[in-house]
């Protein structure tokens, strides 16, 4: 007479599935993949899915840690809305014949979406002017572009185009790059989760691809900062305008956390002193 656990046999089949998803997105933690199995029918609990990860033997290599900023401040024109502010930064790679890979990123910074990614060997202003000039015809004009300060971004020709179009600028100051967080942040995924797992044997096939992950970025992948809903699920709710991402709202708290302290840790120190 033997003794066969019930759990695990009820835990067979979301391993298995967890294993399957976890080959297909190899840079993807327990808590991503378990979106994925929610839609599979597999819902679970947060808690639950990380000890069938770790039963599993799923591990998420570690990356590179980062250096943090010691006090969290709010960037300038932060946006309250969709469409308010676009971010748009530049990312480089090669092909396997050797041929360059320059994209011109555009981003939301509000809902996240990832609205253009253009791929060449070289992209100057005319061509960044062109992008931005179809993403305008089909969304409307933002109020602000955020970007750094590189020629591509302060030439004359692009910021006459932008004047034209009542847009504003949102310039970062010179070593700040965190001041353009999102474009960062969706600079970073791109390159972990396609760059650095494709193997592009020309430009033309990097551009399908490429495409191909921006899709699969905007309609698929769950964001944790806008509660693990896709960029095109959290337009498509009906209070998109009205209700700030999650990590926005964390962000906004924890500064209005740490002004207050600074205030009673400076209140304190005076009455101390007298």
């Amino acid at each position: 007479m033997s003794y066969h656990s019930r759990k695990a046999a009820k835990d067979a089949a979301a391993i298995e599935r967890m294993k399957e998803l976890s080959a297909q997105y190899p840079r993807y933690g327990y808590r991503r993949i378990r979106i994925f199995l929610g839609r599979d029918g597999h819902r679970m609990s947060a808690g639950r899915a990380y000890r069938l990860w770790s039963a599993a033997g799923l591990q998420l290599p570690r990356k590179r840690p980062r250096k943090r900023l010691t006090t969290a401040r709010p960037r300038p024109q932060a946006p309250c809305g969709r469409n308010q502010v676009w971010s748009y930064d530049f990312v480089f790679d090669y092909c396997a014949n050797g041929q360059q890979l320059k994209c011109l990123t555009v981003t939301d910074e509000f809902t996240k979406e990832g609205l253009a990614i253009d791929v060449n060997g070289g992209i100057r202003s005319p061509r960044v002017i062109d992008v931005l000039s179809r993403l305008v015809s089909q969304r409307g004009a933002p109020a602000f572009l955020r970007s750094d300060n590189g020629p591509e971004f302060v030439s004359k020709a692009l910021l006459s185009w932008i004047l034209a179009q009542g847009i504003g600028t949102a310039l970062i100051e010179p070593g700040k790059p965190w001041q353009n967080g999102v474009a960062e942040s969706f600079n970073g995924k791109f390159r972990d989760e396609c760059l650095s797992l494709e193997w592009f044997r020309s430009r033309a096939e990097a551009k399908v691809v490429i495409e191909g992950w921006r899709r699969h970025y905007n309609e698929v992948r769950p964001h944790s900062s806008l509660g693990y809903l896709t960029p095109n699920e959290f337009v498509a709710r009906p209070d998109c305008q009205t209700q700030r991402p999650v990590m926005q709202r964390v962000r906004a708290l924890r500064y209005v956390g740490l002004r207050a302290l600074t205030r009673c840790s400076t209140r304190s120190a005076r009455s101390t002193r007298k």
